[in-house]
Order: structure tokens, then C-alpha cells, then sequence
């Protein structure tokens, strides 16, 4: 989804130019028009996963978030402060916002957040390889961590395997097919607490692997196939038709969902196996 990956998903649009900006003004612009309206979607089921990995491990203070392809901090947003998506593409791209600067658009957010911020906000760690979108992200108080790394490519830094060794819950709502298996592998070695993972995946990209892999450290996966959750609107016919080709090889059906013109995804929830 950012900055040094790439998709294995045949003929979806690629938005580079949005991913990695000094600020996240040209991502909601870009992404308005397409309805991108997935971390709505996960907003109420994150709060319920962290509050049930709490009581089921009975966390000794909060638990700890790591959101994956974290981007600007959306889901983060989402998570701990008493916003919505709506609200955040109403701020992002309102004409107050226009004419400043990053800086200057920055020091808003600070203020912004701040005063939104929820009772039971937990920490939140941020991993993409987009430096500069996490890097705000932190800057204005979504992020308590952040890490610019690709770990398709190499192994996290020591700074990030001492965040992740405390982290409860491993979230991702848009970068699985960006990443893959070898990402959860190379952090699942760093926990040292038990972990749980939600991830919302594109009916068009196959999660097996990952699945795979995470039962390999322990993690059962479940998920309802009878629920699924609108993405976006399709940039076109072209890549619509490419999403129906690649929904229909993954053995799903694409009448209703992406046949009438978005990307849906499943949501697969993985536990620790019972004792």
C-alpha cells in the first residue's frame, strides 16, 4: 500500500504519489471520490478485539496495538479518539486546511487530537514503510511509536523488536497483499506476550499463507465467510474486471459485491490455540 512494496494483486490502481506525503491532505483528497471506507469498518471491531485480549490474558495495564500499514495513523485515530472517518476526511480535506503548511497543518492536528482523545486509549505502535506518513502520525500524537520499516525486505530494527515484544494486538486493515507472511513471521518472533491479530483482507488476495504461518506460532484463525466489507469503489472498468478474474480464482463469488463495483474484504480473527 506504500512506498517500497508492491501488490500481488494483478491490476489493482497503485496511488504512490498519496502514500508517503509530508502530510495526509492529497491521501483523503485522493481518496474521497472512491469511497475508501474500510477503517470505519474495523473502528468498533478493533475496540471490542483489545478490550476481549485484555480480559482473556488479563493484561497488566492497556494493551498494546501494532497497527501494520498503519499510513497516517488512521486506524489509530479511529481507535482512541472520539472521531469518526467521516470526520477525518471532512477535516483533511475542508478549505482551513488548504493554504497551510505542513508545519503549520501539524500543529493543528496536535490540538485536534488532543482534545478527542478517549478515557480507554491504549498505545499504539505504527509500521509502514512509508517513513514520512508514520513519522506524522507520531508527530501529532496518533502514533506512541512509530517505524518506517519494510520487513518483506529485512529484518525490524532493535528498536522496533523491543516495541513488538509487549504488543497484545496486531492490526491491519489495508496491506495484505502488500505484505505477506514473512512480515507476521518476523514479528511474531519478537512477542513475548501472548498475541492476538485482526486483519481485513481483499477477497481477492489469498490469506492461507498467512494463516499458515501464524498457526505456526500458535494462532488459530476464524472467519465468517457470510460477512463481508465494502473497501472502495473500483478506479475503473479495467480494474474492476481484474478484481472478478482474481475474486473467482480465490473461490468466491463475485455477484453483489464486486461485480457491482468495489473491492470487499472478509475479516479473519487469530488466538493464541486453547491449553
Amino acid at each position: 500500500m506504500t512506498r517500497g512494496r508492491i501488490s500481488t494483486t494483478p491490476g489493482k490502481s497503485r496511488f504512490d504519489e498519496i502514500y508517503n506525503e509530508p502530510d495526509p491532505r492529497a491521501y483523503f483528497h485522493r481518496l474521497a471520490p472512491l469511497e475508501y471506507e474500510i477503517p470505519h469498518h474495523a473502528q468498533d471491531i478493533f475496540r471490542r478485539t483489545r478490550a476481549a485480549r485484555a480480559t482473556a490474558h488479563g493484561a497488566d495495564g492497556p494493551v498494546t496495538v501494532l497497527d501494520l500499514c498503519c499510513s497516517y495513523g488512521i486506524n489509530a485515530a479511529l481507535l482512541n479518539y472520539d472521531l469518526t472517518l467521516a470526520e477525518l476526511y471532512a477535516h483533511y480535506t475542508s478549505p482551513e486546511v488548504e493554504p497551510l503548511t505542513s508545519n503549520e497543518l501539524m500543529e493543528l492536528d496536535k490540538e485536534f487530537y488532543a482534545s478527542r482523545r478517549r478515557a480507554d486509549a491504549t498505545p499504539v505502535i505504527g509500521l509502514d514503510s512509508a517513513d514520512n506518513a508514520v513519522h506524522y502520525a507520531q508527530a501529532v500524537g496518533l502514533l506512541d511509536e512509530a517505524y518506517g520499516e519494510n520487513l518483506e525486505d529485512g529484518p525490524p530494527s532493535p528498536p522496533l523488536r523491543r516495541a513488538v515484544a509487549n504488543t497484545g494486538l496486531i492490526t491491519v486493515t489495508g496491506g495484505i497483499g502488500y505484505i505477506s507472511h514473512r512480515t507476521f513471521e518476523a514479528l511474531l518472533e519478537c512477542a513475548r506476550v501472548p498475541v492476538w491479530v485482526s486483519a481485513f483482507v481483499l477477497r481477492t488476495v489469498p490469506y492461507q499463507p498467512v494463516i499458515t504461518r501464524l498457526a505456526d506460532y500458535g494462532l488459530v484463525t476464524e472467519t465468517d465467510s457470510s460477512q463481508t466489507y465494502p473497501q472502495r469503489l473500483f478506479t475503473g472498468p479495467a480494474e474492476q474486471d481484474s478484481a472478478i478474474e482474481q475474486t473467482l480464482l480465490a473461490g468466491h463469488d463475485p455477484t453483489g459485491l464486486e461485480s457491482d463495483g468495489r473491492y470487499f474484504t472478509r475479516l479473519y480473527h487469530s488466538r493464541p490455540r486453547p491449553a
